[in-house]
């Protein structure tokens, strides 16, 4: 979407000069597109309301991709690679003119193009860019993804997997497979499918007789085409050069980096390639700025936990503890309180295992304890750099812990993050590492446990029966609850078929009021803080879980996984 048109929302009235100068410095940046920037910065409510207006003020049709089915030969006149290339699809045909949706109907250069290229007058209406690139994974799947790049591999010559050892000759063979043009086109296919899927991480699996591929899509691993189990020393090979790791090494566990450009968006990609029994295994954890959320009203907060811990992280000094296990949104929730105080007159300096995100304006570390340099050991320097904020990525240790609280007594900001199953054990947990009841009680201000939940998908959500027997797995009283409601997605074709779309963030949100601070002191158990918690109005994560099941936007299920 070009400047003219941001222009154009500006006159209109439905966003104000600052808000368009925001979302523009967002796209220079090229962390989004306008559209995406209007939205994630809050200017306008989502993506299809911003299209419709658009629609209307160009007298041109908006249209909504995932309400029509397309025609796949109508689809095909738009070769794949320009289709990705300019974010266009055919949708419908009418004599010699051709209905093309497109994202910026604008740009008159794409429209001459593919009136160049299908011979047919163009007639453009206007839709979500997202969308546009999901109808095109849709229907061009069987002419430009994986299973066709296979295809033109059948008759590729077989690969044998290369011992270690002193053989240079049979190692130089591998080299030179690995950079074998259609084997470059299969590697790079399944990382730019996986990046426009959305995927936070590829798994390659390597079996006795298969090697699998798969994606982890909103936090749950899908089984991908399979690969030629003949080229998997070659696969994994080809991923360990672009990672500039040694691939004659394939006794040791190694770890990298690759940098890919996408869209022309750039993307890191953090590998790790483990020896396993039949080969070796390989993750890659896709790290895209353009799907990281940093903005605090974005993750799922209901109105009261977000108020109380947007208040808390404008404290001038206190710790502010994050917990949860692995993949449950700690890191992007602490970058978001972080943006939230990133100003020109605040120090921010950040010690993290390993540095995920880069952000303007604040001072990232990366720890690296082979060489000495430790949390604890970052966190000590800190204190010597005149900072106003200090985030740690995770209190490991004793040590760590007693620093960490000890500067935040001492007029800095802390936040970090633990593994605990909820805030209110997180007290224990610190007093186990060593620190004493006094410096806990006096130090932390708000702990706050969350976790990632599935949500249903919006375009095939359907209402289903509450049972009784559904109530008392919930755990709950009857009585309260006479009236429940509860939704599930059947499974579309904009889900595929899981009947699930996105996550959200569930939070239990523990201020450290007068009341917890003296059952602290007092060496109070779990359960008293917990109930003591509850009592000034802490919502537990079974609760806030049952109230996003009862909003419509989770099933029963994502409930149940969560404890009372």
């Amino acid at each position: 979407m070009s400047e003219e048109l941001g222009q154009m929302l500006v006159k209109a009235g439905k966003i104000t000069p600052e808000q368009l100068t925001e979302a523009l410095d967002i796209q220079k940046q090229g962390k989004a597109k306008l559209t995406e920037a209007l939205v994630k910065t809050g200017a306008v409510a989502d993506e299809d309301t911003l299209i419709g207006f658009i629609g209307k003020q160009l007298n041109i049709g908006a249209l909504r991709l995932s309400d029509i089915e397309l025609n796949p030969e109508i689809v095909k006149l738009i070769p794949l690679d320009i289709a990705r290339r300019f974010n266009v699809i055919g949708v419908s045909k009418l004599g010699k003119t051709l209905v093309v949706a497109i994202a910026d109907p604008h740009n008159i250069y794409v429209i001459d193009a593919i009136k160049f290229i299908t011979g047919c007058n163009i007639q453009p209406v206007i839709s979500p860019e997202k969308a546009i690139a999901k109808a095109i994974d849709q229907y061009y799947t069987d002419t430009g993804g994986i299973s066709e790049i296979l295809k033109g591999m059948e008759d590729a010559d077989e690969l044998e997997l290369v011992e270690t050892g002193g053989d240079a000759d049979a190692e130089l063979d591998l080299q030179s497979a690995v950079q074998d043009k259609p084997l470059v086109r299969l590697v790079d296919g399944m990382i730019a499918e996986a990046i426009r899927k959305g995927a936070s991480d590829i798994h390659l699996e390597t079996y006795e007789k298969r090697i699998r591929l798969r994606y982890r899509l909103d936090g749950e691993l899908q089984e991908m085409a399979p690969l030629p189990f003949k080229l998997r020393a070659a696969i994994i090979s080809r991923v360990k050069i672009m990672a500039d790791l040694d691939i004659s090494e394939r006794r040791l566990p190694q770890d990298g980096r690759i940098k890919v450009k996408v869209a022309k968006r750039t993307i890191d990609l953090r590998v790790s390639v483990l020896p396993t029994i039949f080969g070796e295994k390989v993750v890659m954890r896709i790290l895209d700025p353009t799907a990281l959320r940093t903005d605090l009203t974005k993750l799922g907060f209901p109105q009261s936990a977000y108020e109380r811990f947007n208040k808390t992280i404008h404290l001038p000094f206190g710790m502010i503890l994050v917990t949860g296990p692995t993949g449950s949104g700690k890191t992007t929730t602490l970058y978001s309180a972080l943006q939230t105080l990133n100003t020109k007159d605040t120090n921010i300096m950040t010690a993290e295992d390993p540095v995920e995100f880069n952000f303007d304006g604040i001072n990232q570390v990366a720890v690296k304890s082979a060489i000495g340099l430790t949390f604890a050991k970052a966190l000590r320097s800190f204190l010597r750099q005149d900072p106003d904020v200090i985030m740690v990525g995770e209190i490991r240790d004793g040590e760590t812990a007693e620093i960490a609280i000890r500067a935040a007594l001492t007029g800095h900001l802390v936040f970090s993050t633990l593994h605990t199953n909820d805030a209110p054990s997180t007290i224990n947990r610190l007093v186990d590492m060593g620190v004493p009841n006094y410096l806990v009680a006096s130090a932390t201000k708000l702990i706050m446990a969350q976790r990632m939940v599935r949500t249903i998908c919006p375009f095939c959500k359907e209402e289903i029966k509450v049972t009784p027997e559904m109530i008392n797995m919930l755990d709950v009283d009857p009585a309260d609850y006479s009236n429940l409601k509860a939704f599930s997605g059947k499974g579309c074709a904009e889900c595929n078929q899981t009947g699930m779309a996105g996550r959200t963030g569930i939070f239990e949100v523990m201020s450290i009021s007068p009341e917890i601070e003296r059952l602290i002191l007092q060496d109070g158990s779990t359960e008293d803080i917990s109930r003591v918690a509850v009592k000034e109005g802490m919502c537990t994560l079974r609760s806030a879980a049952l109230d996003k099941m009862i909003a419509g936007e989770i099933p029963f299920e994502q409930v149940l996984a969560q404890s009372s």
